[in-house]
């Protein structure tokens, strides 16, 4: 044992040595290179010359971001700790408060990946790079994702209560409003320019369906998809937290307390029959929204007809599961400091959650409509509104929490499920409504 920790000495010794005392040495092609002896000292100041805590504490002009941009000294130190805190703090929201962890720690932990000095993991050949061109850019995740969404969704509440469509239909004016305040804001706000083209892919993120959102980017606007992504995928795993607040101003204790009758058994025939009448519609009047409408179409059609059950439950797990994987990597990608930290990414967040905010409140506000002209015994809970927006299960889980808050024995989670589904859908109308005029 001595022996060998006298000879592992020398090792180390011979290889310091040869280190510091080295003077020319061949290349394998080329001419031959110089190698100049240096100190322990220079060795440990070389070493420090590459270490990320270097390029936090002394930024440089000139240095290149993942896509060629030239970064600016404050994305290279403050800019890149902020990202990085708020990363951590994706992490609390996800592990101590539960808000969709499945979706918060891959996003997290991509920008916490894309955020580390020098080894560019964010570029076009780094590893998040590959992931984000492999699946984001070219839409091809969005639609394995809306599969996988298809396959997992039962449509039956929608149809026992088709009332509850237009729940999931005005939850979508978020979606216009935000179009219209993209426009307003490129105005009047110094450094923001959105195109019209450009506020239509941000408009889309009022849905709170990041697939969607991606998709639409990708083809009005590929230049602001990380930061429409990053948005949109930020609002569904919020939605515990920015719904609740909306729901208790717009609605009275009373009206949260109201209780909705039990929903009729919805046959298999009917379940087999709706994705299908859904695709034949959007291929005749909306072709645009097709790829997205088709994709969950499938999954649905796979999962009711009860004769491809591995199928299904591949695209109910695995698939679904690996391609969040990801995606939630690829969308954290965008989490840089030197492309989210810019005028335009905050404008577009800004922008996504006041159309998120809106069409949360929309979708209340006509439950609250509907009432009026609806007898005692049928009135909706305007909570259910709230459903509308396309975030599933997310926000059908919120709206069934908060009923329980007034009272234990209001169950609301199927009644919320039938806006929920319709917003699904309602959100990839919305997309083919805009792609079919600013494409």
């Amino acid at each position: 044992m001595k022996k060998s920790f006298i000879s592992i000495l020398l090792l180390l010794a011979t290889v310091f040595s040869f280190s510091a005392n080295a003077s020319t040495a061949p290349i394998t092609s080329g001419e031959p290179q110089e190698y100049h002896s240096k100190t322990m000292g220079e060795l440990v100041a070389s070493f420090y010359d590459t270490t990320g805590l270097k390029a936090l504490i002394e930024p440089h002009a000139g240095v290149k971001g993942p896509h060629g941009e030239e970064m600016t000294l404050f994305a290279q130190s403050g800019g890149r700790v902020i990202m990085i805190i708020i990363c951590f703090l994706l992490f609390y929201l996800a592990i101590k408060k539960g808000f969709e962890p499945l979706l918060l720690i891959p996003i997290g932990f991509g920008g916490l990946l894309a955020n580390i000095p020098v080894a560019n993991i964010a570029g076009p050949d780094g590893m998040l790079g590959i992931i984000y061109n492999m699946g984001i850019a070219n839409e091809f995740f969005p639609l394995l994702i809306f599969m996988g969404v298809g396959a997992m969704t039962d449509f039956g509440p929608l149809l026992a209560n088709p009332k509850t469509a237009l729940l999931g239909g005005a939850a979508q004016f978020g979606i216009f409003g935000s179009l219209v305040g993209a426009v307003v804001l490129s105005q009047y706000i110094p450094g923001i320019d959105f195109t019209l083209q450009q506020a239509a892919a941000i408009s889309i993120i009022g849905g709170a369906d990041g697939p969607t959102s991606i998709f639409i980017a990708s083809a009005l606007a590929p230049e602001l998809l990380g930061a429409i992504a990053v948005a949109a995928y930020s609002y569904m795993a919020l939605v515990p937290v920015i719904q609740p607040p909306i729901m208790r101003a717009l609605t009275t204790e009373a009206e949260r307390r109201i209780k909705m009758p039990s929903i009729r058994k919805v046959t298999k025939l009917e379940k087999i029959i709706f994705p299908i009448v859904v695709l034949v519609l959007a291929l005749l009047i909306l072709p645009d929204a097709s790829p997205l409408i088709g994709a969950l179409c499938f999954g649905n059609f796979a999962k009711e007809s009860g004769v491809v059950d591995r199928l299904s439950d591949t695209m109910q797990n695995a698939l679904i599961n690996i391609v969040t994987i990801f995606l939630g990597l690829g969308v954290g990608s965008k989490l840089a400091a030197e492309s989210f930290l810019v005028a335009e990414t905050m404008g577009i967040m800004a922008i996504g959650l006041l159309a998120f905010a809106a069409g949360t409140a929309m979708g209340v506000i006509m439950a609250k409509i509907m009432n009026m002209f609806m007898a005692k015994d049928a009135k909706i809970n305007p909570l259910i509104g709230a459903a509308g927006v396309s975030a599933v299960p997310m926000a059908a889980r919120v709206v069934s929490k908060e009923g329980q808050q007034y009272d234990k024995s209001n169950i609301l989670l199927m009644h919320a499920m039938g806006p929920n589904v319709a917003g699904v859908i309602g959100s990839a109308v919305a997309a083919g409504v805009l792609l079919s005029i600013f494409k």
